[in-house]
């Protein structure tokens, strides 16, 4: 492959970390860091080699890109407002991948994909995580025959949103709408703001009050494992890993309930753990994305609408969950 993968926002905190693990992935790949600060840009293209630096404009339709050059995909980091990343990946016939829409502001990409459904597949990842929670959580859901009920409950360190663009995300969100998304016996079900809110557990015990969140992993979850309970919250706060004096650290816990194939229920409940926060497991899931857009694991995504579930194989997301640091730890009473 000779065009290089256009990265935008790739030096910030996700568009960084997606391009290095992308580097170490594949080495030969051309990758380009696209930015608004030049010098930020280059250091990061100068650190992975075989990658060039460029400034955008996300308020014009050609990106305020050098004429000339040709890519071989638009990978959005952060949020693309005005959606000229994606009508420029359209324009030339290019896969697009996002992750900061979130389930509120998806609308405008879906039209847009569907209005111009033959032109470039679009991965929509605006998913915890970019996706790789869901992936993780269908993985483990294969150990059943039925699933019933899954909950999910993330902690994100108040210090590890995620940057100035993360923290803009979230805020967006809040603005959005206060209110959560579940599956409730097979209804998708909106709860208002104080009955959107449960207790999660952290790993060494100690209890956060999360808030039912409005996101993609919701839908994409119950639709593909037919669990007709599904949830995801989230907490804001002090994680288990700065409890300890280190470095911010990253935890979800996935509870899935159903029976096996003989009919006897079986509950499994795990963490998933980094160290590191959820920078590294973010640019897991959009790397992963990238591979599978390319057709680096497998064969090019046709154009169309696409979401992570739908690409990309959960045991080889969780293959690279635990090559990229990522633990996974029984919680207590799992069978």
């Amino acid at each position: 492959m000779q065009k290089s993968v256009l990265i935008l926002g790739g030096s910030g905190q996700a568009g960084s970390g997606t391009a290095a693990l992308l580097r170490q992935w594949h080495p030969d790949l051309p990758l380009t860091i696209a930015g608004r600060d030049l010098g930020r840009a280059q250091r990061v293209a100068d650190e992975l080699g075989n990658a060039t630096a460029v400034t955008i404009d996300l308020r014009r339709t050609d990106l305020g890109l050098p004429a000339g050059h040709d890519y071989s995909a638009v990978i959005a980091t952060l949020w693309d407002n005005r959606l000229n990343g994606l009508r420029y990946a359209q324009d030339h016939g290019l896969p697009y991948l996002s992750i900061s829409s979130g389930l509120v502001e998806i609308a405008p990409e879906v039209i847009a994909s569907a209005q111009r459904p033959n032109t470039s597949p679009v991965l929509i990842a605006s998913h915890w995580c970019a996706g790789v929670t869901a992936l993780a959580t269908m993985h483990w859901a294969r150990e059943f025959d039925r699933v019933e009920s899954i909950r999910i409950g993330a902690i994100l360190d108040e210090k590890d949103i995620g940057g100035p663009a993360g923290e803009a995300d979230l805020e967006r969100w809040s603005i959005a709408t206060s209110a959560g998304l579940v599956r409730r016996d097979g209804v998708f079900t909106w709860l208002a703001e104080p009955d959107a809110q449960v207790e999660i557990q952290s790993i060494d015990g100690t209890t956060l009050t999360a808030q039912s969140a409005p996101i993609l992993d919701v839908p994409s979850l119950a639709l593909a494992t037919g669990a007709p309970n599904v949830s995801l919250a989230f907490a804001v706060g002090e994680s288990t890993g700065r409890r300890n004096g280190q470095a911010p650290s990253f935890e979800m816990r996935i509870d899935l309930e159903g029976t096996d194939s003989t009919g006897t229920p079986r509950t499994t409940s795990r963490y998933l753990i980094h160290p590191e926060g959820q920078r590294p497991v973010t640019a897991v899931g959009i790397a992963l994305g990238t591979e599978y857009l390319l057709g680096l694991q497998g064969t090019p995504t046709p154009p169309g609408l696409h979401t992570p579930e739908s690409l990309i194989d959960p045991a080889y997301a969780v293959k690279r969950l635990l090559e990229a640091g990522t633990t996974f730890i029984d919680a207590p009473g799992n069978n």
